[in-house]
């Protein structure tokens, strides 16, 4: 059985900048325009509305050099006015070939808006369609505010369909501008219109100012919809578009009468790159692209995925060209730890893994999540103080650092049971601490050894919230001792290094 395909028009480049804070420089819309063509593979592209500025005209311009030379001229698209052909002059002299019209499809917007009656609107339109045909540039309509109009002005809609057919116009694109529509309401006028004109191209654009965007690109498939506009990451004025990524992956795995050409492998890759462009952020829950729609935290989830993948579902990472992820925190079992070794090339005992996941599920108590990159420090750190006998032990400190006063502490040390306390301040919190313990082993008859080096390192690619591994270096009667403390904390990643070597020397 022969499937219908849906047109994919994507409209990131025109509609999409118009989220707020969002604006592409010319360079920019040329490699995303690319990638949407020839990596997703996207049907169409809209890219810009005419006459906006001169940045946007050297952006299209761009855009519609490299189209031509790459046999997608067709495929470009702008947004065009009913202008008495001032907009028709701007896409001859960028290049471009196809103009989506901007027109009212509700009486509402028509009478407030315009202040025009239905003729002399569609008098208008037919001109602005004649001058294009004139020109070689290809027109689709854009009825705005639709879905208000089949709500409220039913009699108009049908009044601006019955003329439009009567023109040389390929696409009829049906937007519910402010996201007002049900998914029952999306499938009914759909079906309506296409059983009313069977041979009309109607587009769906659709809003997401109630989350239903989703639902409503499926109902208008199934109402009999040829095309859908969809957006990058569901950007858009307001709660932006219909998301592209999600579209393909719904219809892919629920509509199998249809058929959209979109390259999935490619969807996170272009996300991402638009998301670096435009500033605006991916959301880690984000169906498909989001950080964290691929990462299993609880450990009985992992388990289950080493048992006959009893977590997976059909939307697999690799579909997408991404990777499964096993998040290391404080609700981690073995089988998370496990996982993340794997993927490191590394193997620990029973009796190594049991300390390493005690120790991940203690870091998580005071971080949210601890990362794979964090799990050689981690595991460097437990098993070389497992190996240490506890006899000194700092009980506890308090550290204080106001602005204009030297940094403070008070520290409490514990030498198998008993009890020294001592203050100091300090040049910082670190060497106030030193300073402290220094006077706890002068008090006690003992020598301290003499700090020599002092290294932090953090996981690559990691946040301020990062884990810390402080390294320091000893010296104490001509030997060398090196050991280190792992934490959230800078100070008190060092502090724990300085635990560890009271109880080596």
């Amino acid at each position: 059985m022969s499937r219908k395909k849906i047109e994919i028009m994507d409209t990131t480049l025109r509609d999409g900048e118009q989220t707020s804070g969002v604006s592409f420089a010319a360079n920019e819309k040329l490699t995303i325009a690319q990638l949407l063509l020839e990596e997703l593979k996207v049907d169409r592209i809209e890219i810009a509305s005419a006459r906006v500025s001169q940045g946007e005209f050297n952006a299209v311009k761009n855009i519609t050099d490299w189209a031509r030379e790459n046999g997608h001229i067709n495929k470009i698209e702008v947004l065009t006015f009913v202008d008495k052909g001032t907009s028709i002059q701007w896409m001859i002299e960028a290049g471009a070939k196809v103009q989506n019209l901007l027109t009212k499809g509700s009486m509402n917007h028509l009478e407030h808006q315009l202040r025009k009656t239905p003729e002399q609107h569609f008098s208008e339109i037919a001109e602005s369609v004649k001058q294009a045909y004139e020109k070689g540039i290809e027109t689709n309509v854009y009825l705005e505010d639709w879905s208000n109009g089949m709500r409220n002005s039913r009699e108009y809609v049908y009044q601006y369909l019955d003329f439009i057919v009567t023109q040389p116009v390929k696409r009829v694109m049906l937007p519910d501008t402010l996201g007002i529509l049900t998914p029952q309401e999306s499938f009914d006028y759909i079906k309506e219109i296409k059983d009313k004109y069977p041979t009309l191209h109607v587009d769906f654009h659709c809003h997401n100012d109630y989350d239903l965007s989703v639902a409503n690109a499926m109902e208008a498939i199934k109402g009999g919809t040829d095309g859908l506009h969809l957006t990058l990451n569901g950007m858009g004025e307001r709660a932006g578009n219909a998301p592209l990524a999600s579209v393909v992956a719904v219809v892919n795995d629920f509509m199998p009468d249809y058929l959209v050409e979109v390259n999935e492998k490619a969807l996170y890759k272009v996300s991402k790159m638009v998301e670096a462009f435009s500033g605006f952020k991916i959301p880690e829950s984000k169906p498909i692209v989001g950080e964290n729609v691929f990462t299993q935290t609880a450990g009985i989830h992992a388990d289950g995925d080493n048992k006959k993948n009893l977590y997976y579902n059909d939307l697999l990472p690799k579909r997408f060209g991404r990777k499964r992820k096993y998040a290391l925190g404080k609700t981690s079992g073995k089988a998370n730890i496990q996982k993340n070794l794997q993927d490191l090339g590394l193997s620990l005992n029973d009796e190594e893994l049991k300390l390493v996941t005690q120790r991940v599920i203690e870091l998580g108590d005071k971080k949210e999540l601890v990362t794979q990159n964090d799990l050689p420090y981690i595991i460097s750190d437990v098993l070389n103080s497992n190996t240490i006998a506890e006899k000194v032990k700092v009980e506890a400190y308090v550290l204080t650092h106001a602005k204009g006063l030297k940094p403070s502490t008070t520290v409490s040390v514990s030498f198998e049971g008993e009890i020294v306390e001592e203050s100091a301040s300090g040049d910082g919190q670190y060497d106030a601490f030193i300073r402290a313990l220094r006077k706890i082993y002068d008090k006690k008859g003992l020598v301290l050894p003499t700090l020599t080096d002092y290294a932090v390192r953090i996981p690559p690619g990691s946040n301020s919230d990062a884990l810390c591994e402080t390294v320091i270096t000893w010296s104490l009667n001509g030997k060398e001792y090196k050991t280190r403390g792992l934490d959230s904390d800078q100070t008190v990643s060092a502090i724990m290094a300085t635990e560890k070597m009271l109880n080596i020397i």
